[in-house]
Formats: structure tokens, sequence, C-alpha cells
């Protein structure tokens, strides 16, 4: 029986981050899926190829080339226990061809992650990240010893173009009429769990690890 968590919530709720430290503490791998694709064009595999004509061109990766991705990278021998997704799926087609590659016995969990619009704003707009070896920072809650410079590799910090506050609206926008009717098709065939995430990564953890996840 594999244990897979579907980190599920809007722009901004701290998916990656959060998911890094269940990784941690559980030993089950987080795939995101832009980190796989990325990973893929990197090492130049024929998903990559595929992938990577779209991503030049600023578009979305058709459904069928990320669900590869993801098999290819969940038939691995660490993935064979569990795994966490994050950013996945995004759509009802991503979830439908999703759910016919899960076997009987996964025991599947949606941890439905919740904050107020100006809580995402502000993460996200004060989110820096290093240009050189990609590790993530916040001005306010996490910010670097010194400013516009990565604590690890001494990189340059930048701020995405999608974090710039008109951008995340239209964000969320996005994510409330394309991905969160998602909870609508897992209700009945997978435990959806609701928790806030509006405060501090730490007691987010807590409430989770305080959760029944698996029973």
């Amino acid at each position: 029986m594999r244990k897979i968590i579907i980190l599920f919530g809007p722009p901004g709720i701290g998916k990656g981050t959060i998911g890094k430290s269940l990784s941690e503490k559980w030993g089950l791998p987080l795939i995101s899926i832009g980190d796989l694709l990325r990973d893929n064009v990197k090492k130049n595999t024929s998903i990559g190829m595929k992938a990577e004509t779209f991503m030049k061109r600023g578009e979305l990766v058709p459904d069928d080339v990320v669900l590869d991705a993801l098999v290819d990278r969940i038939s691995q021998e660490d993935a064979s226990k569990g795994f966490l997704l994050d950013g996945f799926p995004r759509n009802l087609n991503q979830a439908q061809m999703f759910e016919k590659t899960i076997d009987t016995n996964d025991s599947v969990v949606v941890l439905h992650l919740v904050a107020p619009d100006h809580v995402l704003i502000e993460r996200l707009s004060m989110r820096r990240i290093c240009k050189s070896c990609g590790a993530i920072y916040h001005l306010k809650n996490m910010p670097p010893k010194k400013e516009g410079i990565c604590d690890i590799c001494g990189g340059v910090l930048v701020q995405r173009e999608d974090d710039k506050p008109d951008v995340i609206s239209r964000r969320l926008e996005i994510f409330r009429s394309e991905t969160e009717p998602l909870l609508e098709y897992y209700d009945g065939r997978h435990k959806i769990l609701t928790i806030s995430a509006a405060d501090n990564r730490e007691n987010i953890i807590e409430r989770i690890e305080g959760l029944a996840l698996w029973v």
C-alpha cells in the first residue's frame, strides 16, 4: 500500500514548504511537477524534449506529457511506499488520468490547505528566489542574512514576475475556476482534510501531524 498525499491549495499557501517538512518527517519523496518537468528538460529526456517545446513558448505543458513525467517518477524505488504531490493535479482531466494509475490498495489523502487572500498575496509578493540555486526566502518571515543575497550560494535574489500583486490576484482567480472544483471530484473518492495554513510552518505541521491521515 502506498501513502499518497495530494497537497491542495491556492498559490502562496505554502505547499512546497509544508511538503518539504512532511517529506523529511515521513520519509516520502515530495514531487513538485514544475521541478520534475524542469529536471526532465535539463536531462534531455524524451519527456523533457516534449515539455520544453511548450515551456519555451510560455504555454502549459499538455496533461498527457505531465502525467508521463509523473508516472515515470513514481515508478522509482524511493516512491514505492508513497509520495507527496505539489502542483498536481491542476484540473479535472489530470485528476481523472491520475486516478487510473492509482492501485485499489493505495491510501490517498487530499490535504486541503486554506488561508485568506490577503495572507496569500503578502506571502507571494514578499517572496524572493535565488537566481543561482533556487533557494526561497521571504522578506518578512525568512529574510536572507544580507539583503538581496542568497545565504547558501551568494547568488542574487529576485522576485518572480508571477509574484507581483496584480499577477497573484489573477493566479488566484484561475485556481478558483480551474483547480478548486477538484474538491467536488475527490469528495467521496478519497479522504479530504481541510487545515488552516494562515500562520507559521511549525504550527501548520503540528496540526497536520495531529490529524488521523491514514485511518
